[in-house]
């Protein structure tokens, strides 16, 4: 309990008082048989899915009431990446069948759209819908790829420079980024075509992690490698670096809230932490349990949320 408490006041000492004011912490242990989140989503409900990926199997959590439903994704599964869809239901990367899945929020029934034969194992990462209601995903072992779920066409590409891809996101315009972690770059891709377009970061083997966009448009990228986040503006074709505080940063996740706010998942300082784009300033949140490991973060207004793998739980900062 000593050493509990010292944890609590370490966190909390960290943040400057107007941190502290503005944002309300709370955890959500995880059963077992339903732990190592690796990616979470929250929908508009409130309801927020999770990867229960060492259990093949996906997590939902009344936030309400702390219940946690435990959903079998299949035998072999091992679930990555997980996005609330335009259709409100979660939409899985699922890497131990090599294929993508839908999972009805009400009946529990799980959809599964296998890549094609010939392609191996893609080791699926994360997802995204474009404008057109397409699915778009990645595989770190070198490809990228789309589903259009209404006829169930499904193209998977070559990426650039081989393995490495990793977070995808579509701005509010519906253009889509991904991220490429071993090849240090992020791309845009055509819609309809579905060529990448290969787009340097002005750091060299900075290792792109994962891509979100803010409100204008502007790609913000976290870097693994380099402990930076960073910002591309298609309009102008300007990059913008910024260092995260501390002796060895590890930038993981970056998520964009509703106010523009940039949110990373800081593995060498085992925190989150938030950088506000105009002052140019960052706030640390850290973790009161060692080796968080966030994976990702997202949101929806007013909430923050983000899996710690190596915690088996679920947290959320909450504007007050």
């Amino acid at each position: 309990m000593r050493r509990l408490l010292l944890a609590l006041v370490v966190a909390l000492t960290s943040l400057p008082p107007a941190a502290r004011a503005e944002v309300a912490i709370r955890s959500y242990a995880l059963p077992a048989g339903g732990g190592y989140p690796h990616d979470v989503a929250v929908g508009a409900d409130g309801i927020v899915w999770y990867t229960a990926q060492r259990d093949g199997r996906l997590g939902r959590l009344d936030p309400a009431t702390g219940k946690v439903d435990l959903i079998p994704l299949g035998a072999g599964a091992s679930p990555h990446g997980v996005i609330v869809g335009p259709d409100g239901a979660p939409w899985i990367t699922e890497g131990g069948t090599n294929s993508i899945v839908r999972v009805d929020p009400q009946t529990r029934e799980v959809k599964r759209w296998p890549l094609p034969e010939g392609r191996g194992w893609a080791n699926l990462n994360t997802l995204t819908f474009d404008k057109r209601g397409r699915v778009w995903f990645t595989g770190q072992s070198g490809v990228y790829g789309r589903l259009d779920p209404k006829t169930g066409a499904m193209q998977v590409w070559d990426a650039p420079r081989g393995g490495g891809p990793y977070g995808i996101a579509t701005t509010p315009d519906g253009a889509v980024y991904y991220a490429s972690l071993a090849g240090s770059y992020i791309a845009r891709v055509d819609l309809d075509t579905g060529a990448a377009t290969v787009i340097e970061p002005p750091t060299r083997d900075q290792g792109a992690r994962r891509v979100w966009s803010d409100s204008r448009g502007r790609i913000w990228v976290s870097e693994w490698n380099a402990g930076n986040v960073s910002r591309y503006d298609p309009g102008t074709g300007a990059w913008r670096t910024w260092r995260l505080p501390g002796e060895r940063p590890r930038a993981y996740a970056v998520y964009v809230d509703d106010k523009d706010m940039v949110w990373l998942s800081d593995w060498g300082a085992n925190a989150m932490v938030r950088f506000d784009p105009e002052t140019e300033k960052f706030e640390v949140f850290r973790s009161d349990r060692r080796g968080a490991g966030v994976r990702q973060i997202l949101g929806r207004p007013g909430e923050v949320w983000a899996p710690e793998s190596g915690a088996d739980r679920l947290v959320v900062y909450r504007a007050k």
